[in-house]
């Protein structure tokens, strides 16, 4: 894991296109701005958790018989 300080205004870059931008910081919280491609996704750690947990669900529940007439023979 990287760890950087930064103070409010102060930016980190994540390669050539993610800039991460903290724009206040009060108390114990700090808040963040994030510039991002629209094709990179952004979530909150718990939404992205409970995106993966719905797909694998959706995943398991597919039934390869029902799938088995989109793959041409």
């Amino acid at each position: 894991m990287l760890v950087l300080t930064r103070k409010e205004n102060e930016s980190i870059m994540i390669g050539d296109d993610v800039e991460v931008k903290i724009l206040d910081i009060k108390d114990t919280q700090v808040k963040i701005g994030i510039v991002a491609p629209r094709a990179v996704p952004v979530h909150r750690r718990e939404v992205y958790l409970a995106i993966q947990a719905e797909n694998a669900e959706a995943a398991s529940m597919a039934n390869v018989e029902d799938i088995s007439g989109l793959i041409p023979d």
